[in-house]
């Protein structure tokens, strides 16, 4: 049986465009799931001194045509659910069915496998504003939609349903 394959260029202002390789496990017109079996970063990401995500730890991510954020449900390395990590970004742009593109607006929320949420790289958007990347009214959008996100974690309303639906043993069916 042939896997779908989504391609994502990911872009990170001012210059870096990373090319994302991810088997499709789920599409409808609202959302696609895509599986990252082992995360291509080079170093492990912590908030409160807790680990979120480790060099080729598993990722289940969740993209929403037209909306300003994706979501990732993290674990670590040994494939341990950390918690739910949203991208907020620029909303997608298809190249054709499962190829895309977006653009990283640098803010990130957490909500940790706790309950706690975050707002993760604040200081990172005013640089790139600071130093022209990212244009004030993006940027505006860009903290307005993660206020948006925080507003839904403290309701109870964040992550979806549907994002809870998943998990590491349901991406293996």
């Amino acid at each position: 049986m042939h896997e779908a394959i989504a391609r994502i260029q990911y872009h990170r202002p001012p210059s870096r465009t990373d090319l994302f390789e991810q088997r499709v496990v789920h599409r409808t017109a609202e959302r696609i799931i895509t599986f990252m079996p082992h995360t291509p970063i080079s170093r492990t990401l912590y908030v409160d001194g807790k680990v979120i995500l480790e060099p080729g730890s598993p990722v289940i991510w969740f993209t929403y045509p037209g909306r300003m954020h994706d979501i990732g449900i993290f674990h670590d390395a040994a494939g341990h659910f950390t918690g739910y990590y949203a991208n907020i970004i620029t909303p997608v742009v298809f190249h054709g069915g499962l190829e895309w593109e977006t653009t990283d607006l640098f803010l990130d929320v957490w909500l940790g496998g706790d309950g706690r949420a975050e707002l993760l790289d604040e200081a990172e958007l005013a640089s790139a504003v600071a130093n022209g990347w990212v244009d004030r009214e993006t940027a505006d959008s860009a903290r307005a939609e993660a206020e948006r996100l925080l507003a839904a974690v403290a309701r109870g309303e964040f992550p979806p349903a549907d994002v809870r639906e998943w998990s590491l043993a349901r991406v293996a069916r």
